[in-house]
């Protein structure tokens, strides 16, 4: 695959590895060179799997820290909002209330979607979070579908297809669309769930740029598939995965670029950067 001036100039600056599908650079960069925040248009955090309540971990000191760290992020370099991709609390629905308690605390607003932990029908569900399983919203130019992806007892499910369309038509016109949905829909990972027609309609949106995915705890890169790429984001809490704490930025600039880090924050650690051209 040929390489542009302009991807040239990205590599030789950040010392990044083009991959060479669907324009992707990879940056391996845990220095501070970032761009500028007048460069950026658009900035969120996404964060999954926070398992509220599951025995034997420190699910509430787990959550205190994670709200500050993405807290710092905002105060850093501003968040337009945060997603929290899915298992909020583990199993038990009483803990709802209380965990969104906690993410009230957050100081940017801040989207759920429905994981396999959370185990609630979509009318509970609405009502403790204000969104149903499915559903959209923009911000400018840029827009945003929200798929489930398991149902009520927590068994994996590939998200309504027909919700899944109408969205996708719905937001075909912006500049850039990104979806978010708890469980991946390729069978790449031990806990993912293959949903070939699911795919095949973000392989036909054209404007489709990124596809969040939580749920592997264990996973924190990215993965191609038809040039179409898909994002994961370690762990919160829960009592296994990466043996790091973090969440994802994304960085869309004014350029087009879309750039999104894996954080660990703890450490105050790039531990990958990932931009999209």
């Amino acid at each position: 695959m040929a390489t542009s001036r302009r991807q040239f100039i990205k590599l030789t600056l950040n010392g990044a590895v083009l991959l060479g599908a669907g324009g992707i650079l990879q940056a391996f960069d845990n220095g501070n060179k970032l761009p500028p925040k007048r460069k950026i248009s658009l900035r969120f955090v996404v964060a999954s799997d926070g398992h509220f309540g599951q025995p034997k971990t420190e699910y509430a000191n787990m959550h205190t820290q994670m709200i500050e760290w993405i807290n710092a992020e905002e105060k850093s370099r501003g968040l337009d909002f945060a997603f929290i991709n899915g298992d909020m609390y583990h199993d038990d629905i009483s803990f709802s209330p209380i965990v969104k308690s906690y993410w009230d605390r957050l100081h940017m607003p801040y989207y759920v979607s429905h994981g396999n932990h959370d185990n609630s029908n979509e009318a509970d569900w609405e009502k403790a979070w204000g969104k149903p399983w499915h559903y959209g919203f923009e911000k400018g130019n840029y827009a945003f579908a929200v798929l489930n992806t398991a149902n009520e007892t927590g068994k994996y499910i590939c998200p309504d297809l027909e919700k899944t369309r109408q969205l996708l038509t719905q937001y075909n016109q912006h500049k850039m669309l990104f979806v978010v949905m708890h469980i991946t829909p390729v069978k790449w990972t031990v806990n993912g769930v293959d949903c070939p027609e699911v795919v095949t309609l973000f392989n036909q949106q054209a404007n489709l740029k990124a596809i969040f995915n939580g749920h592997d705890h264990d996973q924190d890169n990215v993965k191609e598939k038809d040039g179409k790429h898909y994002f994961f984001d370690s762990h919160i809490g829960g009592s296994w995965g990466t043996n790091y704490r973090g969440y994802r930025i994304v960085e869309v600039l004014k350029n087009g670029d879309v750039l999104t880090y894996q954080m660990n924050p703890s450490e105050k650690l790039k531990v990958n950067s990932t931009t999209l051209v």
